[in-house]
């Protein structure tokens, strides 16, 4: 089961991945009328638009980007048939085909079904167009019906699929939507409490790749929240809406990097110039882009009680923050360039006061961490024995060298059962797990490897996997 969830959540990281451009647009049209929506500008109207087109329609992005993420071969025709499941289920369950189904007057119709339109509705769509095309795409059928064999049957079989789930959806989807809006509302009545416990369970979510699931309770339009989308589109309370993303900065763009300070400084002299270049890098991807994966996954495993004071802290960040009502959002994660362009927006609310506090927070994680650090003689990267990595430029000639190493590391590519990538890590499914190299694989400049069960492997490789991921993948051909 959790093998599945973590592929899901791998596969979800291609549509959420969307959201910066959508960002940047509406960024820089807010940047230029912040006050009129672009109704004094024609090119910020333009723009603004531009972006909203991105995320009034990011279900409709769920569905055809997860049916690609999850298609054996990455084929369009598994996009197309997530599509045809998406529109499939959004049109037999509006409210007014619910009511004639369900002989009844519009006005009685559960008014879930006029939220049927969300994430989770484009989710379904993705994973059941991905499963039809897995399952079809190679499948021959009679001569006489020749012309629709292979992948023009995936979205067939799906349209097919579809119907009995519609059917079972208009039974099952009131009491999921009811089960969710009780668990979002429960939550988000706590106010600025359940802001921060929304960012301790974000955080320990992590390692399984589960926090996508809490995400779009609370950030997109799944039960009503949509966080990000009232944020953007400026539909929300000012000093409230927000609240479920500011407190992210202080911890992403200075908390973590504070954390690599203290990490780096308390590294073994030898080992402080390796250890320098990957917290070096590591920071700034955090600072400027919000991807923290390379730093979490440096300390996750070594040290699980950093990473649980780190959840922790990052809770008690969204609770100050939105106790002070500070607002500030993303389209993609808390780094700079998110801050910069939703600093503009109508709703961010003394949105410099939240770098202030992260300048403070830099000094907290750096104290609290360097502290613990040398108290429990934490093996945090470099307080191990001395392991030379090679840090170069970035070129093809590095990512294939890199590649190649870490397979030699894994066993060999007759070792090497499947690979994938997602935004910072290789996963990969072995055959023997005894085979791993660990420390050769941290001498490929990898910032450490992950066991999530069974037979997979993940090489956190950092920002620049996926021209590792390809070089790997023509060293197993």
């Amino acid at each position: 089961m959790m093998k599945h969830l973590q592929k899901l959540g791998r596969a979800l990281m291609l549509p959420v991945a969307v959201l910066p451009a959508a960002g940047l647009l509406m960024g820089v049209g807010y940047w230029i009328d912040p006050s009129g929506w672009g109704a004094n500008s024609v090119i910020a109207a333009f723009l603004i638009s531009s972006g909203k087109a991105i995320i009034d329609n990011l279900p409709i992005i769920f569905a055809v980007g997860l049916a690609y993420g999850l298609s054996e071969d990455k084929d369009g025709a598994a996009s197309l048939s997530g599509l045809i499941g998406f529109l499939l289920l959004t049109t037999l369950l509006k409210s007014e085909n619910v009511a004639m189904l369900q002989s009844i007057p519009l006005d009685q119709v559960d008014p879930g079904f006029a939220k049927i339109n969300n994430a989770f509705i484009g989710i379904i769509s993705g994973v059941v167009g991905a499963m039809m095309y897995n399952r079809f795409h190679k499948k021959q059928l009679p001569t006489a019906l020749a012309f629709f064999s292979g992948k023009r049957l995936a979205p067939i079989m799906t349209s097919v699929i579809m119907m009995p789930i519609a059917l079972i959806l208009l039974y099952v989807w009131p009491v999921v939507y009811g089960s969710l809006v009780a668990f979002g509302t429960s939550i988000s009545n706590l106010g600025p409490v359940g802001a921060g416990l929304f960012g301790f369970f974000n955080r320990l979510l992590i390692p399984t790749g589960l926090h996508h699931a809490l995400n779009s309770v609370f950030w997109f339009d799944t039960i009503g929240i949509n966080d990000i989308g009232n944020f953007w589109g400026s539909t929300g309370v000012k000093g409230v809406t927000g609240m479920y993303q500011a407190g992210f900065f202080p911890v992403m763009m200075f908390g973590l990097v504070g954390a690599a300070l203290a990490m780096y400084q308390t590294a073994k002299p030898e080992n402080k110039k390796t250890v320098g270049s990957l917290m070096l890098a590591a920071g700034f991807s955090a600072f400027f882009t919000g991807v923290t994966e390379p730093l979490e996954f440096a300390f996750m495993f070594v040290a699980p009680f950093l990473y649980f004071v780190h959840a922790v802290l990052t809770g008690i960040s969204l609770f100050i923050i939105s106790t002070l009502k500070w607002t500030a959002g993303f389209g993609f994660s808390a780094g700079f360039v998110d801050f910069i362009l939703s600093s503009r927006l109508p709703l961010a609310n003394n949105p410099y006061m939240i770098l202030v506090f992260g300048v403070f927070y830099f000094f907290v994680y750096y104290a609290i961490f360097r502290v613990l650090i040398v108290k429990f003689n934490f093996m945090t990267p470099g307080r191990e024995e001395h392991i030379e990595m090679d840090v170069e430029f970035a070129s093809e000639e590095r990512f294939l060298k890199q590649a190649r190493d870490v397979l030699t590391a894994l066993g060999g590519k007759e070792n090497v059962v499947s690979s994938d990538y997602c935004t910072t890590r290789l996963r990969l499914e072995l055959e023997n797990l005894d085979l791993i190299d660990e420390v050769a694989i941290k001498k490929t400049g990898s910032a450490g490897i992950m066991k999530p069960g069974g037979q997979s492997v993940h090489v956190i490789i950092g920002t620049e996997v996926q021209f590792v991921a390809d070089e790997f993948k023509k060293l197993l051909k």
